[in-house]
């Protein structure tokens, strides 16, 4: 909404073509285990969609009130132990959003079976590609109308689930629209308060989650028992190869041409004008990725958005495994007694990966258990981590990976994520 509402006032797009424009957003949408209510959302969505097209941007064709969707399934539920278990999950999370035709995905993303352990190997992804393959091209589902029409149970959830988005769409227009929400914080705190408690619910056992906090008994999974551990592992030449391709193509480009390209975009950048132009010319100069972001950076800075985890958390109130947070708490407190400081925690997660859900638990966990906590988001190098650790005196800990929903916090190390202190 605040993207088209901004193209429609800039007067750039005619009032006749507007529709067009309209038609072309599409939407990135996450879908989790909760089959029926996943279904429904979905075609909530729907509805939502070709009502907001019809009345507030006047778009009267309904094939330009489509409501257009890619899902990725929801890599967050899978779990590292019994990873197996994944298999079911990821097929029970798409069916849910191609079951009904009306609301049907147009592209899905699926991950592989052994996502919360690390990186899939080829076959893993082929694996997750042929779940898709058989649910089109084997079963008959693409065969028949929408199935869920006419049912109550789904006309009333949808209902429903229609009802309270609305009620949060009015919620955050009354903070002055979508981009001053995430500004304030305030749909970060959101997505941070929303994990949290998930999480909490599986430490206390209110949410089963097989294999982790229920029929945890196993008998030994040859998927795992490779000698690469079921995983891919990276070549430790990758990074050295990696950078002399960097250097030999930095050697055979035109560097007059290259640096003339980057101050066009600079001009372009300082001037309001369409970077596209400029940003073209740039990639046909051979200009890096790196030398495009850091000339635009340049010119607008770097955003720093909200991490989120300043959500109130009610201190008197013993959340997740009561004994373990009880103690923890006692710890720290004297710990920081005898120090004569309070314990201060560094949470950091480098590199350019964009999922932060794990830092921000980690976080969050840490200042439930009583630690001062330092997090300043996700994409920090290295040496930036390493100068808040020294301006600051704290523990340092570094989050190599972005699940971290399983943590042993009695001794400070977290085993679904690798982290290092």
């Amino acid at each position: 909404m605040a993207v088209l509402d901004r193209v429609k006032a800039s007067g750039e797009i005619e009032a006749d073509a507007f529709p067009q424009v309209v038609e072309r957003i599409s939407f990135f949408v996450n879908a989790g285990i909760r089959f029926v209510e996943e279904c429904c959302k979905l075609r909530a969505f729907g509805q939502m969609w070709e009502q907001l097209a019809l009345t507030r941007y006047q778009v009267e064709e309904p094939k330009l009130r489509r409501f257009r969707y890619g899902v990725q399934v929801n890599s967050l539920g899978l779990t590292e132990a019994q990873p197996e278990n994944n298999v079911q999950r990821i097929v029970l999370e798409m069916l849910s959003v191609v079951l009904s035709k009306g609301s049907r995905a147009r592209a899905i993303q699926l991950p592989a079976w052994n996502e919360a352990m690390g990186l899939p190997r080829p076959w893993d992804q082929q694996w997750a590609l042929r779940i898709q393959q058989v649910m089109a091209l084997e079963t008959d589902l693409l065969e028949y109308g929408d199935i869920l029409d006419g049912s109550p149970v789904i006309a009333a959830k949808v209902a429903e689930l229609v009802e309270g988005a609305s009620k949060e769409i009015a919620n955050v227009e009354a903070q002055g629209g979508i981009i001053a929400a995430i500004e304030s914080g305030y749909i970060k705190r959101e997505l941070v308060g929303s994990h949290m408690s998930r999480l909490r619910a599986i430490e206390s056992g209110d949410l089963k989650i097989i294999g982790v906090n229920c029929f945890q008994e196993t008998a030994q999974s040859p998927l795992t028992m490779g000698s690469d551990g079921g995983i891919m592992k990276a070549d430790p030449e990758a990074e050295r190869e990696q950078i002399e391709r960097l250097q030999a193509h930095r050697s055979k480009r035109d560097n007059v041409e290259v640096r003339a390209a980057l101050q066009g975009l600079t001009d372009a950048a300082n001037s309001g004008e369409n970077i596209m132009p400029s940003s073209i010319r740039c990639a046909l100069a051979g200009v890096t990725t790196g030398e495009w972001g850091d000339t635009l950076r340049a010119v607008f800075g770097e955003f720093r958005p909200p991490t989120g985890i300043d959500i109130a958390i009610d201190s008197r109130v013993v959340l997740g495994k009561m004994d373990q947070v009880t103690d923890l708490r006692t710890r720290v407190a004297d710990t920081g007694s005898a120090l004569g400081r309070p314990l201060k925690l560094l949470v950091g997660k480098p590199g350019l990966d964009g999922h932060s859900n794990g830092a921000e638990q980690v976080a969050v966990k840490a200042r439930d258990v009583g630690f001062e906590v330092v997090y300043d988001g996700i994409r920090l190098t290295r040496s930036k981590l390493r100068k808040q650790h020294k301006r600051k005196v704290c523990i340092w800990l570094v989050c190599r990976f972005s699940q971290a929903a399983t943590c042993n916090w009695s001794s400070l190390s977290c085993r679904k994520c690798a982290c290092a202190i």
